[in-house]
């Protein structure tokens, strides 16, 4: 059986504000959510939408993770990226749904699975679970999500937009 994919803070963020939290349930019917990634949340304070949706949204478990390995270390991430990173690596078989380049880059060279919200936009639109994609990562940019005109366009050819 498949582990529970794990997320970072940024994903979490830009679906919530954008009201499209549910697609995070493409990557699995539960979301680990470290608790360095819940508290970075809980920061912006109770009223905040993200914080709000940890808090009542049951599929997002918030968990402890293990201390974070000197490999993960060695790539000076942030807490959460850590935290997540460290989830998938105890965890084989874990996605880490992650947008943070280094991150990124870092789960690459630790062959952990690696998708981003805009891999998560691209797959409802592969799966049949939204029509369009142009509409979704408009309203995710709208909400703070950095996407270049570029690697949007070139994301939207993957699917036939």
């Amino acid at each position: 059986m498949a582990e529970r994919p794990t997320v970072n803070a940024s994903p979490l963020i830009f679906l919530s504000r954008g009201g499209m939290l549910d697609l995070l349930q493409l990557a699995g019917e539960e979301i680990v959510v470290p608790v360095a990634v819940a508290a970075e949340i809980q920061r912006r304070g109770p009223t905040d939408p993200t914080a709000q949706a940890i808090e009542r949204t049951g599929w997002l478990v918030v968990v402890e993770t293990p201390p974070v390995p000197g490999l993960i270390q060695a790539w000076d991430l942030g807490e959460g990226e850590s935290a997540v990173l460290t989830w998938a690596s105890a965890h084989p078989g874990t996605e880490a749904i992650i947008d943070d380049l280094a991150a990124r880059r870092c789960a690459a060279a630790l062959g952990i699975p690696v998708r981003g919200t805009l891999g998560l936009v691209l797959t409802a639109k592969r799966r049949g679970k939204i029509s369009e994609a142009r509409p979704i990562l408009e309203k995710l940019r709208q909400s703070g999500m950095y996407l270049s005109d570029r690697i949007m366009n070139q994301a939207l050819a993957l699917v036939g937009e």
